[in-house]
C-alpha cells in the first residue's frame, strides 16, 4: 500500500468535533487506498496548562519529570482520534512514542529523533490496521525515560516518521491554508504561496515564520520528504496548500519569496572585552551549555586590544544568558566592563533563493527603510537571506513596507 503521514496540530484537534473532522480527512485518504500514519499533537492549551503545573509545583524542574508530564496530552490526543476512527469503521489504534519506539537522545526537553524502526508499525499494517495514530513531540531516550523534542516537536515527529518509511507526502494541517509571504495579520497584502522551496522554508522557519519547526523543515530537506502545508478548516482540495520541496521543482524562482520577522527578539552588548584569540568561544561557549540560542553576532573594531562584542537572543533567554557571562567573567574565562541588553528589538528579514542570482536586493532593502526613518541596528546576511535588528515599535511598518517594496503580493 502506498503510505501517507498527516499530522494535526493542536487546533486542529482542540474539540471533540474538531477531532471528528480530522478523523473524515483520514478516512478519505484510506478509502483512497493509503495506509495513513497520523500524526498528532495536544488538544490546543493543553501542553500550557501542563507547563504551568509544572511550573507552579517546582520552578527549578526536573526535566525528566517535566517530559513524563507535558508529554501526557499528546498521549489524550492519540487515544480520542483512534477511538474516533474504530467509530467510523476504519482500522486504527494509538502509539505512544515509547511503543514504536521513537528513539531519541536523552536531552530532556530538547531530544532529537535517533531511529525510528518500522517493524511494529509495518507489522500491524500487514494484520489490517490502516491508521497508526502516533502521539507526537515524544519519544525515549538511552535510559527508558520520556523525552520530548521541544515546542512545534510534531512536526518533527511527523517529517521522520515520512523519512522512515518512505511516505508518498507528509500533509502538515494546521490553522492556516498554507505558507505566506508574509504575516496576513500584519499585512493584508500578503498572498498564500503555492510552493516554497526547502531553503526557503528553512530561513523563514528559523526567523520567526511559526508554520513549521526548523527542524521538521531541516529533515525534509535532508531525506526530500515532499512538505503539504494547509488548513484543517477549509474543504479538501488535492491542490490545496503549500508545497514545500526542491527547488528544482519549482519553474520560477522569486528574487524575495517571503518577508519573517521575530517580536521577541533583544540586543546584548559586552562592552570591552579583551580583544585575544579565543575571545568568540570564552563567550559563545558558556552561552551554549546555558542554553541560549544565540543568532546575529557582531564584533566591534578593536582600540587599544578591547572590543565590543553584540549578538541576539530571545527576550525570554537574556536573564540566563547574563547569568552565563557573569559566571565566566567570575572563572576568569573572560573580562568585560559591562553587559548591556536592549529587550525593546525586533528582527526583521527577507527571504529568496533567487537573491543568489540577483544584486541590489540588500541596497533596495536599506532604501526602504531608510525612506521610512527606520534605523538599523545589526545586520547579517547569507546567501538567500538578509536580517535587521530595529526598534520594535517599526515592526510592522518595516515589514508592510519591504513587502510592497518587493511586490511579493505578485508572488506565485
Amino acid at each position: 500500500m502506498p503510505l501517507l503521514v498527516m499530522k494535526f496540530g493542536g487546533t486542529s484537534v482542540a474539540t471533540l468535533d474538531r477531532i471528528r473532522r480530522a478523523a473524515k480527512r483520514v478516512g478519505v485518504e484510506v478509502a483512497k487506498g493509503y495506509d495513513v500514519i497520523v500524526i498528532v499533537s495536544a488538544m490546543a492549551g493543553e501542553t500550557n496548562k501542563l507547563v504551568g503545573l509544572v511550573n507552579e509545583t517546582s520552578p527549578l524542574f526536573d526535566a525528566r519529570e517535566y517530559d513524563a508530564i507535558v508529554s501526557s496530552g499528546e498521549n489524550v490526543t492519540a487515544g480520542l482520534m483512534a477511538l474516533t476512527l474504530q467509530e467510523m469503521d476504519v482500522p486504527a489504534r494509538s502509539w505512544q512514542g515509547w511503543q514504536v519506539p521513537i528513539k531519541t537522545t536523552n536531552a530532556h526537553a530538547a531530544a532529537r529523533i535517533v531511529e525510528i524502526p518500522t517493524d511494529n508499525i509495518s507489522a500491524k499494517f500487514a494484520e489490517g490496521m490502516q491508521v497508526a495514530v502516533v502521539a507526537g513531540f515524544q519519544g525515549i531516550g538511552p535510559d527508558g525515560r520520556v523525552t520530548t523534542l521541544g515546542r512545534g516537536g510534531s512536526d518533527t515527529t511527523a517529517v521522520a516518521f515520512a523519512a522512515a518509511f518512505g511516505a508518498e507526502r507528509c500533509d502538515i494541517y494546521t490553522d492556516v491554508d498554507g505558507v505566506y509571504t508574509t504575516d496576513p495579520r500584519i499585512c493584508e497584502k500578503a498572498r498564500k504561496l503555492d510552493k516554497i522551496a526547502f531553503e526557503e522554508m528553512l530561513e523563514l522557519a528559523s526567523l520567526g515564520a511559526k508554520v513549521l519547526q526548523t527542524r521538521s523543515v531541516e529533515l525534509a530537506m535532508r531525506y526530500n520528504v515532499k512538505l503539504r502545508v494547509l488548513s484543517s478548516f477549509e474543504e479538501m482540495d488535492d491542490a490545496a496548500g503549500t508545497l514545500v520541496c526542491d527547488e528544482d521543482e519549482i519553474m520560477e524562482l522569486n528574487v524575495v519569496s517571503g518577508v519573517a520577522y521575530s517580536r521577541d527578539e533583544a540586543k546584548m552588548t559586552l562592552i570591552s572585552v579583551a580583544d585575544r584569540p579565543g575571545i568568540a568561544a570564552a563567550i559563545f561557549g558558556p552561552l551554549s551549555e546555558a542554553g541560549v540560542n544565540v543568532d546575529m553576532i557582531v564584533q566591534n573594531i578593536s582600540e587599544e586590544g578591547r572590543t565590543d562584542m553584540t549578538f541576539s537572543c530571545p527576550t525570554d533567554q537574556v536573564k540566563r544568558a547574563e547569568k552565563a557571562m557573569a559566571d565566566a567573567k567570575a572563572a576568569g574565562a573572560i573580562n568585560f566592563h559591562d553587559i548591556v541588553a536592549d529587550t525593546g528589538v525586533a528582527k526583521v528579514s527577507v527571504v529568496g533563493i533567487g537573491m543568489r542570482s540577483h544584486a541590489g536586493v540588500a541596497a533596495k532593502m536599506f532604501k526602504v527603510l531608510s525612506d521610512e526613518g527606520i534605523n538599523i541596528k545589526v545586520i547579517t546576511t547569507s546567501e538567500i537571506k538578509i536580517s535587521v535588528l530595529i526598534d520594535r515599535k517599526y515592526m510592522e511598518l518595516a515589514v508592510q513596507a519591504l513587502h510592497d517594496a518587493f511586490e511579493l503580493e505578485k508572488a506565485a
